[in-house]
């Protein structure tokens, strides 16, 4: 009862420890620079609700971990890379009427007082409460099951190998990271298992979509198409 309680409310867990420094802040975080970290509501204190107010008074995205509201960046780049993913994964999804495929402003609490925003990911059926879409909740409980994030240069190698860890312990079953810098990817179906994809090489998705497959190259010469001369 108690868990079901602070999912609707959005209370946080505990407040960090009152000795704690901004370094100690970012250390806790992975590294992230500090112009990311609100501090207001403090940190630790932060809510699911707060996401909520500072997106719809703002329209900023944040993610919430450990009561501490953090900003996502993506740079336009990246956002259009995310694009053609989810262009090319919905089209394969909805042909095969497996679930749902979300963006970049996908706000999901993947875990109690953990809210995660990957840059895309698929939901299947079976996570959805009775098949139903949660279309009166502005973050919904719900966990992908690939979950895919395009790196910007904001995010630190110490912030997305504690992601990688929330995603799996919240029940993600895939995850790509893509990186547009050396334009190669990793694969991880855990924490520890995991495949480096070359700059020609190709993603596929396993057991969680079988039959789906992105290919690198193809990605990045669709992000980098120009307009025809004239």
């Amino acid at each position: 009862m108690a868990t079901e309680t602070a999912l609707k409310t959005g209370l946080p867990k505990t407040a960090l420890p009152a000795n704690w420094s901004v370094a100690d802040l970012q250390d806790h975080l992975g590294g992230i620079p500090a112009e990311r970290i609100r501090i207001y509501p403090p940190p630790g204190m932060a809510s699911v609700d707060d996401v909520v107010r500072i997106e719809a008074r703002e329209d900023r995205l944040c993610e919430l971990v450990d009561g501490i509201l953090v900003e996502k960046t993506m740079g336009w780049y990246e956002s259009l890379l995310a694009v053609v993913i989810v262009t090319r994964l919905n089209s394969f999804v909805g042909s095969h009427n497996l679930g749902k495929v979300l963006g970049a402003d996908g706000t999901l609490q993947i875990q109690l007082d953990m809210v995660r925003i990957p840059d895309v990911c698929f939901i299947g059926w079976s996570r959805f409460p009775d098949g139903r879409l949660p279309k009166d909740e502005p973050i919904p409980h719900l966990v992908p099951d690939l979950a895919i994030e395009v790196l910007s240069k904001s995010n630190t190698k110490g912030e997305m190998e504690r992601k990688l860890n929330d995603y799996f312990e919240a029940s993600v079953r895939l995850v790509w990271y893509i990186d547009p810098q050396t334009r190669s990817a990793r694969a991880f179906t855990s924490v520890e298992n995991v495949t480096d994809i070359p700059v020609d090489g190709v993603l596929d998705g396993a057991d969680v979509l079988p039959g789906f497959e992105l290919s690198l190259s193809d990605l990045f010469a669709e992000a980098d198409r120009q307009r025809p001369s004239k």
